[in-house]
């Protein structure tokens, strides 16, 4: 039986009962994609440390990750709002760095512009990245619809 649908609830009542059960039901959604995402972290990080790799955990989730989705094991939707909340609170998990920093000011008072440079060169690297493979698939993409529309013709 359904509490939105029961006659005996005033509408406020139900309405509310209605929100509170799509606020929780989204909640666990959210929470069960992120411990699978971290599930498979932790998977990852023991085939790191099992197997020795000179690969980190993370990257190698991500392969994983990428084969499964590219494999159709695992679906977008399966994982779309626990990723999208990670990301989202993705400053969080920086914390930790900056506060390494600021504790050692010598270090970034000697290497500060060393640092600054990686940082700034490994940005634009990575955009540069982004954008070319980005436009290899979107010319992909223009290529094959070409081709079925020919196919079609």
């Amino acid at each position: 039986m359904e509490l939105a649908s029961s006659p005996a609830l005033p509408a406020p009542v139900a309405s509310a009962t209605s929100a509170l059960g799509a606020r929780l039901y989204a909640f666990g959604c959210v929470a069960t994609q992120v411990v699978a995402l971290s599930a498979l972290w932790l998977v990852a990080a023991w085939v790191q440390a099992r197997f020795d790799l000179p690969l980190p955990a993370s990257l190698l989730g991500l392969g994983a990750m990428a084969a499964l989705l590219f494999a159709g094991v695992v679906q977008t939707g399966w994982i779309r709002r626990g990723a999208n909340w990670l990301l989202g609170e993705m400053l969080l998990f920086f914390v930790p760095a900056v506060l390494a920093v600021v504790n050692y000011p010598a270090l970034i008072l000697s290497d500060g512009w060393r640092i600054c440079t990686v940082i700034g060169l490994s940005t634009v690297a990575v955009m540069v990245v982004t954008a070319l493979v980005v436009d290899q698939v979107y010319r992909l993409e223009l290529k094959l619809a070409r081709r079925r529309c020919n196919h079609h013709a």
